[in-house]
């Protein structure tokens, strides 16, 4: 790759669907890679075997793809950085593990579970901040021996040099500061020989050439220790930026109570990626664009500088704001596409384009098109109680005079025809305003409120107005 050129990664884990706050990482990795003109790497994150699901990682690619991420590298897209997947970079790692034990930089660990719980239990109650201690930091040769005697496996810690200051400067917090003593001596190989997340995901990210790491806040605290180490094996690190939090209103993190759904979840309710994608821009990263923008567009705009500190808050009625922002710039054809699925089956063309041109100003998600296809093509109309109120008041004179002045022809043949159509109704009731449009509206929908009145009649079946009009004609 070219001198300086940006590379950038999103590194998760297969263990479950990808949710708001993962996808809002990716998308900002994406982002940063493409303002840059640089590369987005997709690096899976699988050593922990036992909760690692292949169907969940064919999701989650297929969920990065939905969102129009398309990664440079990575599954089914190979590069020079390969291979993509931690479990089969194991043999990498052999090496640096070596080289650490042999240079005194790390040391086998010994301590039980149990032991390291309450080691910590008692560094609280004793008002410390819980860290390793130490325990096995200084075994001798001898007392190694006889702890494997014992029939103890050892994870592998990196030692914590002292009195060491570890700054660095945060793509978002600015410069930051670590004092070496206040961290303790932490896991780099599990007792299975499987490499720990500290060790990994720092040393993969160097000898892939990631350049920008743009992670959660809440690994902030790992990159002082991250950063020791690849200083320990020569290896660089990469620029970190650590992004705030996505959370509920209630500022807890964010679940399913909060209304957020896995990216799975929302494409099955009906939402755009589109939708999505902007949503997440503007959360947690400020932008004067109010408009529904393009991921180049966003490419153009993205600036980690304008990145937030504080916790992001998860706002279900912003999402819908940018899907109905969506669905309201679709042009005719991609509407009818859109809403096919939902149509029913045997309309004419002029009824679906009349009847989509009708409710697309009321729908946000495709699935409140079937409460408005029910209104206008059903047999049967449900009503709502004030509506079913508002038309039994209207009268019989006022049902029988519509349905009289009715046309013979559909009403639906274009939308002039349909305001022509009431326009000759308000002549023959004689009411002009509300007290024309509320029992009218009333007794053909079965509701008080929705899409303008003449394009929902110019979809409505000629038959099924007129019959809507004489149940009220011929009410007691």
């Amino acid at each position: 790759m070219p001198a300086g050129t940006v590379i950038t990664r999103f590194a998760p884990s297969p263990t479950g669907e990808l949710h708001l706050g993962n996808a809002r990482t990716a998308l900002f990795n994406f982002l940063l890679a493409r303002s840059r003109g640089g590369r987005f790497v997709l690096r899976i994150e699988d050593t922990d075997a036992q909760r690692t699901q292949e169907p969940l990682l064919e999701a989650l690619c297929a969920d990065l793809s939905w969102l129009g991420l398309r990664w440079d590298e990575g599954p089914g897209q190979d590069g020079p950085r390969a291979p993509y997947r931690q479990s089969q970079r194991s043999g990498l790692y052999g090496p640096y593990f070596e080289r650490l034990e042999r240079e005194g930089l790390a040391y086998p660990c010994y301590c039980s579970d149990v032991e390291l719980d309450l080691a910590r239990r008692a560094q609280l109650t004793a008002g410390r901040p819980p860290r390793y201690a130490g325990s096995c930091r200084e075994l001798s040769l001898a007392e190694r021996a006889a702890r494997e005697a014992q029939g103890r496996r050892a994870t592998l810690r990196f030692r914590m040099p002292g009195g060491r200051r570890i700054e660095f400067e945060d793509l978002v917090h600015g410069a930051q500061s670590f004092a070496s003593d206040d961290i303790g001596d932490f896991v780099i190989r599990r007792t299975d020989g499987s490499a720990a997340f500290l060790f990994s995901n720092a040393l993969d990210d160097a000898l892939m050439g990631v350049t920008h790491v743009l992670r959660g806040a809440d690994h902030l605290s790992n990159t002082p220790s991250q950063l020791l180490l690849l200083e320990a094996v020569d290896l660089p690190a990469p620029r970190y930026g650590h992004v705030s939090l996505l959370t509920g209103p209630d500022g807890a993190p964010l679940s399913k109570r909060h209304g957020a759904a896995s990216l799975r979840g929302l494409a099955a309710a009906g939402y755009a990626s589109a939708a999505v994608c902007n949503y997440l821009y503007r959360v947690g990263h400020s932008t004067p664009q109010q408009s529904l923008l393009s991921l180049e567009q966003m490419a153009a705009g993205f600036d980690p500088a304008h990145l937030q500190r504080a916790n992001a808050h998860f706002d279900a009625a912003q999402l819908r704001h940018w899907q109905s922002e969506w669905v309201h710039g679709l042009s005719v054809e991609q509407a009818h596409a859109w809403l096919a699925p939902l149509l029913p089956a045997g309309i004419t063309a002029a009824q679906a384009e009349a009847f989509i041109a009708a409710v697309l100003p009321n729908v946000v998600l495709a699935e409140d098109v079937r409460e408005w296809r029910a209104v206008v093509f059903e047999e049967t109309l449900s009503f709502e109680e004030p509506a079913l109120r508002a038309a039994s008041a209207a009268g019989v004179e006022f049902f029988a005079a519509a349905a009289g002045a009715l046309p013979d022809s559909v009403p639906g043949e274009s939308g002039a025809a349909a305001r022509a159509t009431l326009a000759a109704l308000e002549r023959a009731t004689g009411r002009r305003g509300a007290a024309f449009f509320v029992p009218l509206r009333a007794a053909l929908t079965g509701r008080l409120h929705g899409p303008q009145l003449a394009p929902l009649l110019a979809a409505m079946p000629v038959e099924r107005v007129r019959g809507r009009l004489l149940r009220f004609a011929q009410a007691a």
